[in-house]
């Protein structure tokens, strides 16, 4: 089993929630409790040997009972979604315990849920909980299509959750118009988004015009755009602990070599998404190339994603 993937649940139950996407209700094969986790957690699941992925919950986190994801089938994915689709109810997997990268902050006046397609799985825990707490907050979901949206009667089937969904090939009048929203929301409100990394960058973009604080910004982005590696170059990494000096070559990771050297360090999604990987970095100046850190965070430079992430200077020092 991976090092990621720390137990075994059954597959409850699969339902087809919209076109290309499915929900499984994952349970512990002997009706035990589940480990409880946070609005906003995923899991890792191993969904094939050597295919490990990352699946947002989406269901209420009270529950112990279950842990539900959806997932979309990507014909032009790594292979994950479509090893996914093809299981069904009864069949196992190894998964990890829940963990939290896209807190939820509780206690904030207000909170904006902004989701594009299947990025409204963490989204709905989160409304869940928010509503569960009485807090206040609103929901936009944007999918292509009715047929593409996914957990619609959840959405509005409550009269307590304030939620609008918007279809890219409905009338220009429904569309979400995101700088009006963001506009009319109350002072200090917390925005959430999660997406397609175009949708995601549309919104930060807009709250960033819209000179919204970074600290109440949050975003999870569920896949790496694709990155030009051809003019990659050699760099040394030195290890702090040991003065030890590895050599990273053009279209090896860091993650990858210090593996060859006999240093793990844990990772999870290896495209810069889920933050597992994180390394303090001591000397030297990363190349960012993650979207798991924020601008501010890439900016200061002392720490960074070894799984994809590189370097401009000619060598990095690591807290290792």
């Amino acid at each position: 089993m991976s090092s990621s993937a720390t137990r075994r649940v059954r597959i409850a139950r699969k339902t087809v929630e919209a076109l290309d996407i499915c929900s499984f209700d994952l349970v512990d094969p002997e009706g035990a409790a589940l480990p409880a986790f946070t609005a906003g957690a995923h899991i890792d699941v191993q969904v094939a040997p050597g295919l490990l992925r990352q699946y947002s919950l989406c269901n209420d986190p009270g529950e112990t009972h279950r842990y539900v994801i959806g997932v979309l089938r990507d014909a032009n994915s790594r292979g994950g979604s479509v090893a996914m689709h093809a299981l069904e109810a009864g069949q196992t997997l190894a998964i990890s315990d829940p963990r939290n990268h896209f807190a939820l902050a509780e206690q904030a006046p207000h909170s904006l849920l902004l989701a594009g397609g299947i990025g409204i799985t963490p989204l709905l825990c989160m409304a869940q909980r928010l509503s569960a707490l009485g807090q206040s907050f609103a929901l936009h979901y944007c999918a292509r299509a009715p047929e593409r949206a996914a957990f619609v009667e959840r959405i509005t089937g409550s009269a307590a959750w304030p939620a609008h969904v918007h279809y890219d090939d409905g009338p220009a009048a429904q569309r979400l118009d995101v700088r009006a929203v963001l506009a009319s929301q109350p002072e200090g409100t917390h925005l959430y988004v999660c997406g397609p990394a175009g949708f995601m960058d549309a919104m930060l973009v807009a709250a960033h015009d819209a000179a919204w604080p970074e600290e109440r910004l949050h975003r999870e982005y569920f896949g790496a755009a694709p990155i030009d590696t051809s003019s990659d170059g050699s760099f040394e990494v030195q290890i702090a602990s040991t003065g030890a000096l590895i050599r990273i070559e053009p279209h090896c990771s860091v993650v990858e070599a210090l593996a060859a050297a006999g240093i793990e360090v844990p990772t999870s999604c290896e495209q810069g998404v889920c933050g597992t990987c994180i390394t303090r970095v001591i000397a030297g100046t990363p190349e960012h190339r993650d979207m798991y850190l924020t601008p501010q965070e890439q900016q200061r430079g002392d720490q960074f994603t070894p799984c994809c992430s590189r370097a401009k200077s000619a060598r990095l020092v690591l807290d290792l």
